[in-house]
């Protein structure tokens, strides 16, 4: 009974995990009431979307660097549930703004702006947290309870989120926000592990300490390939991004409550993917799991334009399947490309590690969002879904051609060299 229950039975992961959900959960509620305010209550265009699409991705440009040397030297659990307290913040401008009549695209942006900062360090944080809370062996099975709580959130997110925007309406759909910040706030104060990395020396310099991490992600061939593929991959998703809700709203003329059902089908998606994630890397091996899994994601980006050429039910049906199909995959590789990055990283880099990274795989999404949102309104929202779906093609090279299809087990990323010259 005990080896079922895992990482549920210590209360720090449980913390941990429940204020990932609330956070993830809130943020599903926000990826449907966002851009359903500016759709619906500003009357925003493609390139204004997309423009607000690009702001929340923007801090990961500005600041991922220099995040990741400060979780390498400082307490991760304070500055969590900091930036927790300032996110509740940030998102409550949005319904006060609406109810005082000064909500406009401008203060939109700023929000997104502001609750982008609050991600980037909660991001670069949780990631670099986990191995600090659970044993070294643990760190597969965190990485799948976490996705877990992905698939949780994104389940009731986004049917909430919509049933919230036709309810309430856009702007006060974000209280939803506001209250799992506090939350989330609340889980992660409780964690009481205690942090002990090998610090990076105080005068050894921002500047040092950052291209120590990068010569460290871009040296090792395995977590160069993973991050190339992602940051292809995460290109061509972002291009999708802002226009997908113009697609649904007034290409497919979908209600926000189906709109909302059909993100809440990524839910099932990730549950099935965080379910399956390391049974499927044991049985079959973490290299052509991943390589599989980031394949199906690929392929399922077609299904997007081809429901405009089908009848209303079915066009639902074939976004639900892609959600499905796209979620579970998406998990399933997630899980075990971060297993792999985790387990080669020393404990003082893992900080940097997870920020040169993030800096690179998120740092691509506001030029996706802002291409995605130009070509939109130019060249007409089904031919940029297409695009951006040949372009997808383009994220099985990297990972391809590299050593990682043929790592089956976590002791074979021993014979794998740190560097290359």
């Amino acid at each position: 009974m005990s080896r079922r229950l895992g990482l549920w039975r210590q209360a720090d992961f449980r913390n941990l995990w429940l204020g990932t959900t609330m956070t993830l959960f809130g943020g599903q509620v926000a990826a449907v009431a966002l851009p359903l305010t500016a759709a619906l209550t500003l009357h925003a265009s493609p390139a204004e979307l997309g423009v607000l699409s690009a702001m929340a991705f923007v801090p990961y440009l500005l600041m991922s660097l220099h995040v990741g040397v400060w979780f390498d030297r400082r307490a991760k659990r304070r500055t969590l549930v900091v930036v927790d307290l300032c996110r509740a913040a940030v998102l409550a401008v949005v319904p006060v703004a609406a109810w005082t009549g000064r909500l406009d695209i401008g203060l939109l942006l700023a929000v997104a702006f502001g609750a982008g900062v609050c991600e980037v360090v909660a991001d670069i944080g949780g990631l670099s947290f986990l191995p600090f809370v659970v044993a070294r062996d643990d760190i597969a099975e965190g990485n799948s309870k976490l996705e877990l709580s992905n698939s949780a959130a994104t389940v009731s997110g986004g049917s909430i989120g919509g049933l919230a925007v036709q309810l309430l309406t856009a702007p006060f759909a974000m209280l939803f926000n506001v209250v799992t910040a506090l939350l989330s706030a609340a889980c992660v104060s409780r964690i009481r592990a205690p942090e002990s990395p090998p610090p990076v020396a105080e005068d050894a310099g921002m500047l040092r300490a950052i291209k120590e991490g990068a010569r460290f992600v871009t040296g090792h061939p395995v977590i160069r390939a993973l991050v190339s593929t992602t940051l292809v991959f995460n290109l061509f998703t972002y291009m999708i991004e802002p226009i997908f809700i113009l697609f649904m709203t007034r290409q497919l003329d979908l209600h926000p409550f189906v709109i909302g059902l059909i993100f809440s089908s990524s839910g099932v998606g990730s549950l099935i993917g965080a379910l399956i994630a390391t049974s499927l890397a044991r049985r079959l091996g973490y290299g052509p799991v991943i390589v599989s899994a980031i394949a199906v994601a690929v392929v399922t980006a077609f299904l997007v334009p081809l429901a405009a050429v089908l009848p209303g039910p079915l066009a639902v049906a074939d976004l639900v399947v892609m959600h499905v199909l796209d979620a579970a995959s998406i998990i399933v590789y997630n899980v075990n490309q971060r297993t792999l990055r985790t387990t080669l990283t020393p404990a003082a880099l893992q900080g940097r590690m997870n920020a040169s990274i993030r800096l690179v795989v998120m740092g691509v999404a506001p030029l996706g969002t802002l291409a995605g949102g130009f070509l939109g309104g130019s060249i007409g929202l089904v031919p940029t879904l297409v695009a951006a779906a040949f372009g997808l093609l383009l994220a099985l090279i990297p990972i391809g051609t590299s050593r990682v299809p043929r790592l089956r087990a976590l002791r074979d990323l021993e014979a794998v060299p740190e560097t290359v010259a």
